[in-house]
């Protein structure tokens, strides 16, 4: 990998949930990266050179290039912007790194609430143009709730529209390179990667985290999920990635051990389908848990009623069970790993 001058921090706005974290991993300084709290996505701002990005020509001395901020020659790039409840913060956010400049775009890498929450917010902002996956056009289009999954999953997303559509195939200029678009099946059918050869990084939206991936939720339909999941870590393998931007948690270099741990959580999930359907309820409580804080059982069962997901995986895997049956094992799971508190008839967020 080039080496390149490690960006100053930005100063950390202080928040509960979401934080800008200085970065110990070398990346250009035309990429700066937001680790968010797993309520809200990691974002990937990336400021590139007008004329660059036409002539697609790399910058590698970006401060000779006029680099500082807020010169009107530069273009900004922001990839998924957290959730709906964080949209607010995320708008400060990128007022602190853009220092005065706009944002000129938003990319999804996937349209899951978490990724494109605040896609709302930084269009009424700033008007940047909005490019999502492109088998995801119509559905947004028609704002098809059930479709993007946010009715399915019982959480929220402002309303936007888009501008662009990006397949896999196609070519992107971030950050003064060329990135590659590919297909990442498994936890979402329509996510993509972004992979820059030259700089061997990976932006891998929820296909690989450090320990682990997303929910593979295809496969609580029956759709498929592991298939494509092996073959998604197959591909991230093939190329040889030396750094990887995660969806959720830390940006990491350690790709070829974070591989190990994905196959074998998958191993482990393929050999009992049942345990990803647990996984997922737990996640999906969990997520709730993190936008509320804490909820009564009576408010979680209503919640858990609306939501189409958790009907399916209680008809798949849970038989003529009543809901309140998966709220406890739910509940249950989160307890025993920690994740929550449960007292006196009200679950709390914890860890």
């Amino acid at each position: 990998m080039p080496q390149h001058t490690t960006q100053a921090a930005l100063a950390t706005l202080p928040t509960p949930d979401d934080r800008y974290t200085a970065m110990t991993i070398v990346l250009p300084p035309t990429l700066r990266v937001f680790e968010r709290g797993w309520l809200s996505a990691n974002s990937l701002l990336c400021c590139d050179a007008e004329g660059d990005v036409a002539r697609g020509a790399p910058i590698n001395r970006p401060r000779e290039a006029g680099y500082d901020g807020g010169h009107p020659a530069l273009s900004y790039t922001l990839i998924d912007t957290g959730y709906v409840t964080h949209a607010e913060q995320t708008v400060a956010l990128m007022r602190h790194a853009l220092a005065g400049a706009p944002l000129t775009r938003i990319i999804n890498t996937h349209l899951h609430s978490d990724h494109c929450g605040g896609n709302a917010a930084l269009h009424a902002e700033w008007g940047c143009r909005i490019t999502i996956p492109a088998r995801e056009a119509a559905a947004v289009a028609a704002w098809d709730e059930d479709r993007l999954s946010f009715r399915a999953t019982g959480q929220d997303c402002a309303r936007f529209v888009h501008d662009d559509v990006i397949a896999p195939g196609d070519t992107l200029q971030l950050g003064g390179y060329v990135w590659q678009v590919l297909a990442a099946p498994g936890h979402d059918p329509h996510a993509l990667l972004l992979f820059a050869p030259e700089l061997r990084i990976l932006v891998s939206g929820d296909a690989l985290w450090q320990n682990g991936f997303g929910v593979l939720f295809p496969e609580l339909d029956g759709g498929g999920g592991f298939a494509e999941q092996r073959a998604v870590l197959d591909l991230i393998a093939s190329l040889d990635a030396a750094v990887v931007i995660p969806g959720h948690g830390p940006v990491f270099d350690d790709v070829g051990a974070a591989l190990e741990r994905a196959r074998s959580r998958l191993a482990y999930l393929e050999a009992e389908p049942r345990r990803n359907a647990l996984q997922a309820l737990r996640v999906l409580i969990k997520f709730r848990l993190l936008q509320r804080q804490h909820m009564p059982e009576t408010e979680l069962l209503r919640w858990m009623d609306g939501a189409s997901y958790l009907h399916r995986i209680r008809a798949r895997f849970f038989g003529d069970a009543p809901m309140a049956v998966l709220m406890a094992e739910g509940i249950a799971g989160l307890v025993k790993a920690g994740a929550a508190r449960h007292v006196d008839g009200v679950l709390y967020d914890h860890g």
